[in-house]
């Protein structure tokens, strides 16, 4: 049977590239964090660090101006140039207006070019009108950094007071290339492992999720060859993992199937052959009152009869089949307790003709209060079918031996004969649709082959189990076990089904 015709996915839409786009982004993920975060962190420290230093420069410049009542160029000229650069690549004073004191660059024009400073002349006079400035005459202490070409450019600005009066402002300035090649290598060194750890990313992506996704695949064509038919391909578990529990999930389910397939083919075959033989004998008992002219009246009475008794036997395969159909299908009923005692009672009562008519007498040991739960009508034709079988094939002069009693947790049903015995080889297989031991007395008594299979689904229904075994020294022994209902289970159980 050929399966339904397969789209091939393409490959973007398929399991194994989405597990690799999801490495991908996790590790992206990674990478920028991986190329901004140190970055960062490393700059933020450099500020941090600049930030201390310019600020501590600034005051100790500002401690030493402060000592002056008033500023002037060349008081602030002699106080600076008693004092170390530090290092720094422009030192600036102001008076409280802004007017330049002080500026300790060689070039003002070009270090101003450098820092972006804005630096005005007027009438000989050159003010700082920018930013830092500014803002430390109005009495604040101000610092700014920020990356440039390679640089890292700091600059500070503090107010110099004497006896809480604003007498003028201190900048400095540091342009700092070491520090700024240091920042750029790390940028470059980190972009260079980025580089190869997206490269080895990519690969081990790939390969992992093939790897994962070929475990998967397997799993799909193996569906699909058991999808047209093939219930006897497996899959080789590999690993432990829940891909691999699948897989011997897969295993039992074929199993499962296949058996189920083989003894859907047994009872099709079965089915179609019992059926079959009296159709087949109606046609020919037909066909011969047809065909045969002046036929004695009495000939054409026994061959109608024949055709009834055919046709009564076609009637109970097919109630059988049907109650196994039902059984197979049907959710089970609401249950209540039963007294099996009592059940097997009537049994026996009803039977009692049957029983006198074979030459059969029966013995009981029915032992009262022995209760079960479940349906009056299921109990009944349990019993009924134990106890008609050990009638049905038995000899004359036999008997039929019923007990039903309490064993445990446990009610035992058990039905012995001295009948015609089963062989050892045969008994796991009585209980088999259509399986008959004397296949010519079965059908001479008017057998099915369904009926033990009938009670043994019924009797699983309601949680038992039942087993056949010899009788010595003839005859055989079937026995039905049902769990015990006690009254105190009535409140838990009361309802369900």
């Amino acid at each position: 049977m050929a399966g339904p015709k397969q789209n091939k996915p393409s490959f973007f839409s398929t399991l194994q590239a989405k597990y690799a786009m999801s490495y991908l982004v996790i590790f992206a993920v990674v990478l920028v964090l991986l190329n901004t975060y140190p970055v960062l962190a490393s700059q933020e420290l450099l500020v941090t660090s600049k930030r201390d230093s310019l600020k501590s420069q600034a005051a100790v410049m500002g401690s030493a101006l402060m000592e002056l009542e008033t500023l002037s160029a060349d008081q602030v000229a002699k106080v600076m140039n008693m004092l170390d650069s530090m290092g720094l690549d422009r030192i600036l004073v102001t008076d409280p207006a802004g007017l330049v004191l002080y500026d300790s660059t060689q070039n003002p024009q070009q270090e101003q070019e450098e820092s972006g400073e804005e630096v005005q002349t007027q009438e000989g006079y050159q003010y700082a009108l920018f930013q830092e400035v500014v803002s430390a005459l109005w009495g604040n202490d101000v610092f700014y950094s920020r990356y440039e070409n390679s640089k890292l450019i700091s600059t500070a600005a503090s107010p110099i007071m004497y006896r809480g009066v604003i007498i003028g402002a201190i900048y400095v300035l540091e342009v700092d290339e070491a520090q700024g090649t240091l920042l750029l290598n790390l940028q470059q060194n980190l972009r260079s492992i980025s580089l190869v750890i997206a490269a080895v990313t990519l690969v081990m992506s790939a390969f992992f999720s093939k790897m994962l996704t070929a475990r998967i695949a397997a799993l799909l064509r193996a569906i699909r060859i058991v999808g047209e038919g093939e219930y006897g391909h497996r899959l080789q578990p590999v690993g432990r993992d829940e891909l691999a529990q699948l897989a011997e999930e897969f295993n039992h389910l074929t199993d499962r199937l296949q058996t189920t397939e083989e003894v859907r083919r047994r009872f099709v075959s079965d089915a179609s052959h019992e059926l079959k033989t009296p159709l087949a004998s109606i046609r020919l008992l037909s066909d011969s009152i047809l065909q045969t002219e002046h036929m004695d009246p009495e000939m054409v009475r026994d061959f109608v009869n024949d055709i009834g008794m055919e046709a009564e036997r076609l009637t109970r395969i097919t109630e059988h089949l049907l109650t196994l159909t039902r059984l197979d299908s049907l959710p089970e009923g609401q249950t209540e307790p039963v007294d099996l005692g009592q059940v097997t009672h009537r049994v026996l009562s009803m039977l009692t003709p049957v029983a006198e008519a074979a030459g059969v007498s029966f013995e009981e040991n029915l032992k009262p209060d022995c209760i079960v739960r479940g349906t009056g009508d299921e109990m009944y034709q349990i019993s009924y079918n134990l106890v008609e079988n050990a009638i049905k094939y038995n000899y004359p002069g036999g008997k039929v031996f019923v007990s039903v009693y309490p064993d445990g947790d446990q009610i035992l049903l058990e039905v012995g004969d001295t009948g015609i015995g089963i062989p050892e080889e045969d008994l796991p297989k009585v209980f088999n649709r259509f399986y008959r031991v004397d296949k010519a007395r079965s059908r001479a008594a008017g057998g099915t082959g369904l009926g033990l299979s009938i009670v043994r689904d019924t009797v699983r229904r309601h949680g038992g189990w039942v087993t056949a075994r010899p009788r010595h020294p003839e005859g055989s022994i079937f026995t039905a076990g049902f769990p015990r209902y006690t009254p105190r289970q009535e409140d838990g159980e009361e309802g369900r089904p």
